[in-house]
């Protein structure tokens, strides 16, 4: 009988230390199939990591391997059992550079203290780059061994497909793909003989007492310089100001000029193609998780990314001509679908959206705006915690039921959807000056999945809007 993952846990943390475990919580759940665990004993925490992509996990630890030998800020990897797909590494803790970005700059500007944070980042990147790749394996990269021609090809569909088809972006199939090979043609003639981390971005960097560390680079391989930097300065959630990311991009040209193998007039001539196929790349994921998989969050990124690409469009003179390219882009900015989607800014909205949790038994609760109750949703179609023995003397605002509801895909579909419409009413009602909406979640009991959806939209709204939040759980209050 095959064990749970929560069984290789517990079997792994015992095997490596020799405890018995006294608590798992599984972590947030990111863009790709991983799962993560925080394994607690007395005085220590671990990480547990479950992937049934046995290559991937090898990439993973022989890579984390490499790096450490080179004296490189990655996590230790403490134990393996790849039999079943299974491995423990060194807990970093929970502040990532976009949290810690998010923190400094929320009074606005970008400090002195962030900007000397990215220049420790690009100083570590250069090692991973030059100094770690000289004895580096490359057959050990997954899912290739250099990004090359298919690589970049995959990337270019993955835009196509899941963005531009997605967001209903009109594109004559034939010349787009004669600027993909034109742009392919030229990036495979750039020096490639580096180590490419492939997503260089500040979720995939944490901060240890003010220090970066680095993790997800399991799709690292063979590639170019500046797309890891490109990844970086064009992180389309971190919104870097240009005139930042031209200061950083200066101080990472300066430190590579300390390597004089490396042509950084190359360097500087190919960076901003990089940064395009970056840009498209990253948009093919928001595509896919948001669009596709209908995870909103993913959508959230989508008007930075923009930002980006006209920033590049309206400063820069590319090397090569892509014509046709360049006309996709000019619609991706006017594209009515995506002008649902904005960055946020510091004004602050007169819209008040009233967010009720209640139980059926009691009714659904009135609006007290008199505008007639707004949406209603009927949580109770979704996986009930409460049937579950160990959580029905807790809420849907307790560690563990939020951790349960977490993991179900039901309640992520579910609420999913529901962030759409209210995104999208949310705007509507500040084009019209409305001054509140009010959306209420029902359940039988009125105390875990109407709590917990809740409190997930109050949170959706607190991260993508300026409106004022009103949260009420008419049960529990």
């Amino acid at each position: 009988m095959s064990q749970t993952r929560l069984e290789i846990m517990h079997d792994l943390f015992h095997r490596w230390c020799g405890e018995k475990v006294l608590s798992v919580n599984k972590l947030p759940a990111s863009g790709s199939s991983r799962e993560y665990y925080r394994i607690t004993g007395t005085g220590i925490t671990v990480i547990g990591a479950y992937n049934t992509d046995r290559s991937e996990n090898n990439a993973f630890i022989r890579l984390s391997r490499h790096f450490r030998s080179a004296g490189l800020p990655v996590p230790e990897i403490y134990l393996e059992d790849l039999d079943r797909n299974a491995y423990l590494l060194e807990d970093l803790g929970d502040t990532t550079l976009f949290n810690h970005l998010l923190k400094l700059r929320d009074n606005g500007g970008f400090p002195e203290e962030l900007k000397e944070v990215y220049r420790k980042i690009l100083n570590n990147l250069l090692r991973f780059q030059i100094e770690a790749s000289g004895n580096l394996d490359y057959s050990i990269c997954y899912p290739r061994s250099s990004f090359d021609r298919q690589s970049m090809q995959w990337d270019l569909s993955y835009f196509k497909y899941y963005f531009l088809k997605l967001a209903d972006i009109p594109f004559n199939e034939q010349v787009l793909e004669d600027d993909f090979n034109t742009m392919i043609g030229y990036l495979v003639e750039q020096d490639r003989n580096y180590f490419l981390y492939r997503d260089f971005q500040s979720a995939n960097i944490m901060l240890c007492s003010g220090e970066p560390r680095f993790i997800d680079y399991q799709g690292g391989r063979k590639g170019a310089l500046a797309y890891d930097v490109a990844s970086l300065l064009f992180d389309a959630k971190a919104d870097l100001p240009a005139e930042v990311r031209g200061e950083l991009l200066e101080h990472y040209t300066k430190e590579l000029s300390r390597y004089p193998s490396v042509d950084t007039g190359g360097f500087r001539e190919s960076y901003y193609v990089y940064a395009l196929i970056r840009i498209m790349q990253a948009m093919g994921a928001y595509g896919f998780r948001g669009f596709y998989e209908k995870k909103a969050h993913f959508l959230q990124s989508i008007p930075y990314a923009l930002k980006d690409l006209k920033w590049i469009l309206e400063n820069v003179e590319l090397p090569i001509q892509v014509p046709n390219l360049l006309h996709v882009y000019e619609k991706l900015l006017t594209a009515r679908k995506l002008k649902r989607f904005k960055i946020r800014t510091g004004r602050k909205s007169t819209l008040t959206v009233s967010i009720n949790s209640f139980s059926y038994r009691h009714g659904i609760p009135d609006d007290p705006n008199g505008h007639g109750g707004g949406y209603v949703f009927d949580c109770r179609m979704i996986t009930n915690p409460g049937k579950v023995e160990e959580f029905k003397d807790l809420t849907g605002k307790d560690r563990p039921v939020i951790e349960f509801l977490g993991q179900k895909s039901d309640v992520d579909e579910f609420l999913s959807n529901i962030f759409s419409l209210v995104d999208m009413s949310v705007e509507r009602y500040e084009e019209r000056k409305y001054d509140n909406l009010m959306v209420s979640f029902g359940c039988t009991g009125g105390r875990h999945r109407s709590v917990y959806c809740a409190e997930r939209l109050a949170e959706h709204l607190r991260n993508s809007q300026s409106v004022k939040i009103n949260l009420w759980h008419r049960e529990l209050d």
